[in-house]
């Protein structure tokens, strides 16, 4: 054989006793840390984020490398589905205006909030899921659950928003369903000094930041478990969100921070240019 391949018997014998090479251990070596941020991302990462999540570490990689080695080791990224509607209009309903005209640019924190309600699917019924989001730092700002999707279910998570943040002039946007609609929310806005918002009706892309936030619960959370009651399915969405949306998961648009830690460099930042020294005025 090695007559026929070209090659001499000590050299056979030399490759055959090498252990793996460079290469072949810092692959198993990075193959490993990209499975622990496989699995801290509940299965849900795909390469763009399990690459910025080893460049945080310090790990410098290429992008095409993450991704061969995801397929190697049988790792994949979750995908999105569209989600069916559960906005309600009433007849007669008084709209607000539409202040944000697709428009989801903030600039700071609490300069403009993006709210909406899905639902979550359980062996004992449906949960309803009311969410308020930060447009700046994507953050779940204000949220509640209900087995019932009425106006009450909104009130609490404007209410938990506005004890959290202490809005002021903040514009509120969502639908305009019959929650969103009622005069008590209407109050509500008012007394927590937040502007109401609404989009025209039938058009996911006027409220398209908190349409992306409910296909990205779905297709990292709801699609991956199956929830025996709504008790179950309440304990799911609270880790969900505080314990993995808002402090650890990635996101593409704030440069692959968490929300969490995007207003903390915010707040760093501006902290720090306000102890900035002025300089002297001359005399």
């Amino acid at each position: 054989m090695c007559r026929v391949l070209g090659v001499s018997r000590s050299g056979y014998y030399a490759w055959q006793n090498r252990g793996p090479s460079k290469r072949a251990q810092k692959d198993a070596m990075l193959t490993e840390k990209i499975r622990e941020i496989h699995d801290r991302s509940r299965g849900t990462y795909g390469s763009p984020r399990v690459h910025a999540a080893l460049r945080d570490k310090g790990i410098r990689i290429g992008k095409k490398r993450v991704a061969r080695l995801m397929k190697e080791a049988g790792l994949r990224g979750v995908s999105r589905r569209k989600r069916p509607s559960t906005t309600i209009r009433e007849e007669g309903a008084r709209p607000a205006p539409d202040l944000v005209e697709r428009d989801f640019s903030a600039e700071e924190p609490d300069q403009l909030w993006v709210a909406d309600i899905t639902y979550v699917p359980t062996n004992a019924g449906y949960l309803y899921l009311s969410v308020v989001l930060d447009a700046f730092s994507r953050r779940v700002v204000g949220w509640a659950m209900a087995s019932r999707m009425r106006t009450e279910l909104v009130l609490k998570a404007l209410d938990m928003a506005a004890q959290q943040r202490d809005p002021e002039g903040t514009v509120h946007h969502s639908d305009q369903g019959s929650q969103y609609t009622a005069v008590g929310f209407g109050q509500r806005c008012e007394d927590a000094g937040v502007r109401p918002s609404m989009g025209s009706v039938g058009d996911c892309y006027d409220n398209a930041l908190c349409e992306s936030f409910f296909a990205t619960l779905e297709c990292e959370l709801i699609e991956q478990e199956t929830f025996a009651d709504r008790s179950e399915a309440r304990r799911s969405i609270f880790r969900f969100i505080e314990g993995w949306y808002n402090p650890d998961r990635l996101h593409s648009t704030i440069g692959y921070l968490s929300p969490v830690d995007y207003e903390d460099e915010y707040h760093s930042h501006h902290h720090s240019q306000s102890e900035e020294p002025h300089s002297p005025v001359a005399a």
